[in-house]
């Protein structure tokens, strides 16, 4: 089944499978989020947008991430639009990243579209690497 993340989208809404639309329900562990946090977001570093040649980190597409004390990682994040064409295998991506970190116990990722994305969540590097700056 899939389930539609903006039901109101006046044009074709994005679908990604049920697992990304549910929130996170993750109490950060600050001792997990000094040990994993770190190899977590250098994992999500190596998935790129299919469209824009920057991974998705540096894009300003992650919103947060959070490890609990089982060893849980949460991930908060957008596309770049609403009905982006990656929301059916940009999520899974994320979330595979992060399980492979070695100490990770399972993933989850929440898409939101609050705040929305705009170029100024973007590093330094990788406007730079998109010829912005």
């Amino acid at each position: 089944m899939m389930l539609s993340v903006i039901p109101s989208h006046p044009g074709q809404a994005s679908t990604v499978p049920d697992e990304f639309g549910a929130p996170l329900e993750i109490t950060p562990d600050d001792a997990q989020m000094a040990a994993l946090r770190p190899q977590v977001i250098d994992a999500l570093r190596t998935v790129f947008d299919p469209e824009i040649p920057v991974n998705i980190y540096d894009l300003g597409l992650v919103y947060d991430v959070f490890v609990d004390a089982d060893r849980q990682v949460g991930i908060r994040m957008t596309l770049t639009a609403p009905a982006c064409p990656a929301a059916q295998t940009l999520p899974g991506e994320v979330r595979d990243a992060a399980k492979r970190v070695e100490g990770v116990a399972g993933a989850r990722v929440e898409i939101v579209f609050e705040p929305p994305w705009s170029m100024d969540l973007m590093t330094e590097a990788a406007k730079l690497q998109l010829g912005l700056l």
